[in-house]
């Protein structure tokens, strides 16, 4: 198998390696998924501005965010499920980030549990919260990301009800399953046999280790999605994340903003930040592309909330342009996900050097020797 080069390659291995309904989960999007593709093609459309004949002998790509130091504007993004895409896979992705000096972020929903990954890392990862119906369960929750020591809260609010994600009724994630849909899923699983081995085999118990004593009948992927429909709180407002910042001393980010009067809510009710998200072109299809929506948002808020944004990144030069657009930092969530299902924790670490080292190219051909100072210069700007 061809070495991968690029994000763009590891999604081609993971596509190989994983069964069909794991991969549409990682890589699918909501209805016709045109925000899925907007978040790239967007991306895609903003252009550069090289120059030339400048110093760019020391690049310096570190910068602070909520008290930390990232080697590079790049965070690991919350993924669910990500322990069915590699053996105990958030332990893996956890460990990959913390060797790159990056952060990692663990979602609600993973496989693996907040101690799990604790105990698989030197330093505590962020934590990422759904609200929940039952606050009793969503306060056993933060109690724990405090155990763990977690530094940074993400609290994800544009999914109060699920979006509909035809490639998982189509693959057979979710929904109700007929025998020639069960059938055709258990062939599809035995026609992947490292997977198999490694994964679903070797890499259980298969549960959300966050919850999985709030759903102790789960018996699979169909469960899940049902237990989520259940619990999940559509009647969330900006007074719940009040409640939520009573009961979290440390930085609070929320995730999910797209629209600029929702970023200054976000700084009147105390968050330290927010990222700019429309969850990966997973919930609401037709909405702008992240990148988009960042500059009113920028304009709105950036000199109140530290900013980062995610969807469509895959490539350092992306996270350059997002940068220049006024992001502190992005979020990173298929990327980093392709390269866990196609190599594990070898496969993130090499993913993140790769676009290390695409950033540090894109700074130097654009004249920009420190993240920190990236701005609309950097941009070709359309009349």
């Amino acid at each position: 198998m061809t070495r991968p080069a690029s994000v763009s390659d590891w999604r081609l291995r993971a596509q190989k390696r994983l069964p069909r309904m794991m991969f549409d989960y990682i890589d699918g999007g909501a209805y016709a998924e045109a925000t899925l593709r907007r978040n790239v093609a967007a991306m895609e459309e903003i252009a550069l501005r090289q120059r030339v004949l400048t110093d760019v002998s020391k690049l310096k790509l570190s910068t602070e965010l909520f008290g930390q130091t990232l080697a590079m504007p790049v965070i690991l993004g919350p993924v669910g499920m990500a322990g069915l895409y590699a053996h105990r896979g958030e332990t893996q992705a956890a460990r990959a980030a913390e060797a790159a000096g990056l952060p990692f972020c663990l979602s609600t929903v993973s496989i693996c549990s907040l101690e799990e990954v604790r105990k698989s890392v030197a330093k505590p990862f962020w934590f990422q919260l759904y609200m929940i119906r039952d606050r009793g369960f969503m306060m056993e929750l933060l109690n724990r990301a405090k155990e763990a020591g977690s530094p940074v809260l993400v609290f994800t609010v544009d999914l109060p009800v699920t979006g509909a994600r035809y490639r998982d009724v189509r693959s057979g994630l979710s929904g109700e399953l007929t025998l020639a849909d069960k059938l055709r899923r258990g062939f599809n699983v035995l026609s992947h046999p490292r997977w198999m081995r490694e994964v679903f085999i070797g890499g259980r118990p298969h549960t959300f280790g966050n919850i999985a004593h709030a759903m102790p009948n789960a018996k699979g992927t169909n469960d899940f999605a049902q237990w989520i429909g259940k619990n999940f709180d559509p009647s969330v407002t900006w007074r719940d994340f009040e409640w939520v910042r009573e009961r979290w001393d440390g930085p609070i980010v929320i995730k999910g903003i797209l629209d600029p009067e929702d970023a200054r809510m976000a700084a009147e009710v105390g968050a330290d930040g927010i990222v700019v998200s429309n969850h990966g072109g997973r919930q609401l299809d037709g909405v702008p592309a992240s990148v988009d929506a960042l500059p009113p948002i920028v304009e709105a808020v950036g000199s109140r909330l530290d900013i980062v944004m995610d969807g469509g990144v895959r490539s350092g030069l992306d996270v350059l342009k997002a940068l220049a657009l006024g992001a502190k930092s992005v979020a990173i969530g298929r990327a980093w996900a392709y390269a866990l299902a196609g190599g594990g924790e070898v496969g993130v670490s090499a993913m993140l050097k790769t676009l290390k080292a695409e950033l540090e190219v894109a700074m130097a051909l654009t004249g920009c020797t420190d993240v920190e100072t990236a701005g609309r210069s950097l941009l070709v700007e359309h009349s």
